[in-house]
């Protein structure tokens, strides 16, 4: 064209720029730029937008200040579109707040900023957990706000937990005449179904349909989610057929939902029939469902549908990541094949896919849970070399297991290592401590962990409690025993009132070292609380009965539990 003498337009160096933009070219972009004079071009405002988008795309901000301040040095004057580029890549770095001051500068320099300028800055403030100043920005606008602002915005409330403030930002869009689209409807959905207001939701779903707005299915999948977690799977599966016969094919998340929340609720065989069914619906599975059906078979204990499941996603070219590689160290860990179990994490190294601190915890727990602590203790220690760092659960494991061989030198040093590694321990440490020295016979010991860990504001549950009643039974002291269960009963937590196994360490207690009929009265205050005695603490009263030779007694109780079943 050049050798032609045919003037090269703004129009075709700009198609040029785009196409290395395309390619991931922008350096040869540059390029080109720097060449327009050459070819006899001129450098406008809209060949400059096109150049800093390019080297937006490939993240290159160091390159794009530059090509800014040479635009202003030739006297071109920015326009709406170049102020969006540069608050996009403010954005990007995490400059946030300089962002702000170009906003400013816009409006000083007579630039007014459009519905892309405050999304963008919306957008990032509420990423940074600026909601607030999010907010102020929108209600200070010169301008009624787009939808896409007040999607950001609502997207910030609901990330924050804020499902109130959501609602209302809903209502003050539709107050203001701005018709909430899809997405903003399907965001407030899915906050509402994960903190559990189901009922809220499906006010909310019934809104989109009165306001003529389409649910996709995104807004079905949050739906049925809700209703998931909160167990009702039945309402889920309606949820489910509505979108099919709303017309709304099912895609890869939706069908991966649905799994994952049969799964959840104990509906595993009904999962892998939706398995199957997918194939056949020309919905290919992805690394997601695998990992779904490999978890089920695991907590199925069925090694055999887990093999052939791993064979079908490897034979059919969907590379496994570090998810579906921990589901089967599990289920081969609950098959009792720990070399198995330990050359597969060694093979992810070989597939590029490092094992995480998860797939590590699942092997210390199975190699603990048969008694094989000094191989967990060995597992433990070689995290490091997967850049992998042991966390709260990873010394919960191993406690556990040390504990339970009696193993308290090393035990205790576990713990000194947590608090070293400023690691907190958790109300899990604390139990897994307290029955592991309880079962020692160290009831005070125990007593004296109790109270480090409500100095440290974790509230104890009822198994903390029942560790330390059963030890103090153990050892005949019933009136300690009785003591920790009224102090159990004295306090204002859900969760902590004496259940079942409380009273069945008290009766054998109280039959074992103080008599038959203080048993009796505590039997009769269950029944008055409303909860009854199971076979076990019938065994021990039946027991205490025999070696009283009350044959009376004998002849009551048994017609007793026969009555009831």
């Amino acid at each position: 064209m050049k050798l032609e003498n045919i003037t090269l337009s703004e129009t075709t160096f700009i198609s040029i720029i785009n196409s290395y933009k395309q390619a991931g070219e922008a350096e040869q972009a540059l390029k080109t730029f720097y060449r327009i004079q050459d070819f006899g071009g001129k450098e406008t405002v809209k060949i400059y937008n096109h150049l800093l988008d390019a080297l937006l795309c490939e993240n290159k901000f160091t390159m794009i200040n530059p090509i800014y301040i040479n635009m202003k040095k030739e006297g071109i004057e920015p326009n709406v579109f170049t102020y969006n580029i540069l608050l996009k890549a403010l954005c990007k770095n995490d400059r946030v707040n300089a962002a702000c001051k170009l906003l400013d500068e816009m409006s000083r320099k007579g630039c007014s900023p459009d519905g892309v300028s405050y999304t963008t800055i919306v957008s990032s403030l509420c990423k940074v957990g600026k909601v607030r100043e999010a907010r102020e920005l929108v209600i200070g606008f010169g301008f009624a706000p787009v939808v896409p602002v007040y999607n950001c915005l609502i997207y910030g409330v609901c990330r924050e937990g804020d499902v109130d403030e959501a609602i209302v930002l809903l209502d003050e869009m539709v107050s203001r005449g701005i018709q909430p689209d899809v997405i903003t409807y399907t965001t407030v959905l899915n906050a509402l179904c994960e903190v559990g207001d189901v009922e809220l939701s499906l006010a909310v779903l019934a809104r989109v349909f009165v306001r003529g707005c389409e649910p996709n299915v995104h807004s079905y999948t949050c739906l049925m989610n809700g209703f998931f977690l909160k167990g009702n799977v039945y309402e889920a599966l309606h949820v489910w057929d509505q979108m099919v016969k709303e017309g709304c094919w099912p895609n890869v998340v939706a069908y991966n939902a649905l799994m994952h929340g049969l799964t959840s609720n104990g509906y595993f065989h009904m999962a892998l029939s939706i398995f199957d069914e997918m194939g056949r619906n020309g919905c290919l599975p992805n690394v997601t469902s695998f990992s779904t059906i490999i978890d089920g078979f695991a907590k199925n204990g069925d090694l055999e549908g887990a093999t052939e499941t791993w064979n079908t996603m490897i034979t059919g070219g969907c590379r496994p990541n570090v998810v579906v590689f921990t589901c089967m160290v599990d289920v081969l860990c609950r098959s009792t094949m720990f070399n198995q179990a330990h050359c597969l994490i060694e093979n992810m190294v070989v597939e590029d896919c490092l094992p995480n601190t998860v797939t590590f915890n699942i092997l210390i727990k199975g190699l603990c849970s048969v008694g094989r602590v000094d191989w967990a203790v060995k597992v433990f220690d070689e995290m490091g070399r997967y850049a992998c760092v042991p966390n709260v659960t990873s010394y919960n494991e191993l406690l556990d297991g040390l504990y339970k061989e009696g193993n308290f030198r090393e035990a205790f040093g576990l713990v000194k290592e947590m608090e070293d590694r400023r690691i907190d321990l958790n109300l899990v440490t604390y139990n897994t401590v307290i029955h592991g020295i309880c079962n020692d016979g160290l009831v005070e010991e125990a007593l004296q962990h109790l109270a480090k860990m409500v100095v440290k504001g974790i509230q104890p549950d009822v198994i903390t409690f029942n560790n330390i009643i059963h030890a103090y039974c153990k050892q005949g002291k019933v009136k300690s025993a009785v003591e920790i269960m009224g102090r159990m009963e004295s306090m204002d937590t859900r969760g902590c009132y004496p259940d079942i196994i409380t009273y069945t360490n008290l009766i054998f207690g109280i039959c074992e070292w103080v008599s038959l009929d203080e048993a009796m009265v505590l039997i009769f205050k269950m029944l008055k609380l409303g909860v009854f005695p199971d076979v076990a603490i019938w065994t021990i009263l039946v027991r205490a009965l025999y070696s009283k030779m009350d044959l009376r007694g004998q002849i009551q109780i048994f017609d007793y539990i026969s009555r009831k079943g």
